[in-house]
């Protein structure tokens, strides 16, 4: 079968419209990977910050045995 240069032009826009394609979905798991661990790591970070609020002394207030 002979190919016309239409239909090799067609599959070679399909085959790159195929690639684009899968570059773009994993672009996007990468994307909702790092806003999950984000999220993950703000969480962590404010529950260090209530730890910390929570111990601190008063301001004005000398610790014992500093």
């Amino acid at each position: 079968m002979s190919w016309s240069q239409a239909e090799l032009v067609a599959a070679a826009y399909g085959v790159v419209f195929v690639f684009v394609l899968v570059y773009v979905a994993i672009i996007a798991a990468k994307l909702v990977r790092l806003q999950r661990e984000t999220a993950e790591l703000l969480e962590v970070a404010r529950g260090r910050e209530a730890v910390v609020r929570s111990t601190a002394a008063p301001v004005g207030e000398v610790s014992e045995g500093v």
